[in-house]
């Protein structure tokens, strides 16, 4: 077997191609979730415990 052959017979091949989509749609979702909590995180901690801080003291 030669190797144009192989290439070519492996760009045809679609075995997995369901797999590596799902995980690209996980790793988006994961992306998008992290900086949800990322941006939520640093509203919550500028408004809500910088004030509750400052009426404490």
């Amino acid at each position: 077997m030669n190797s144009s052959c192989f290439y070519s017979e492996l760009l045809r091949d679609e075995s997995g191609s369901a797999a590596i989509e799902y995980s690209l749609m996980a790793a988006l979702i994961a992306g998008v979730v992290i900086g949800a909590v990322s941006l939520v995180g640093s509203n919550l901690k500028a408004n809500f415990f910088d004030s509750v801080a400052s009426n404490l003291t």
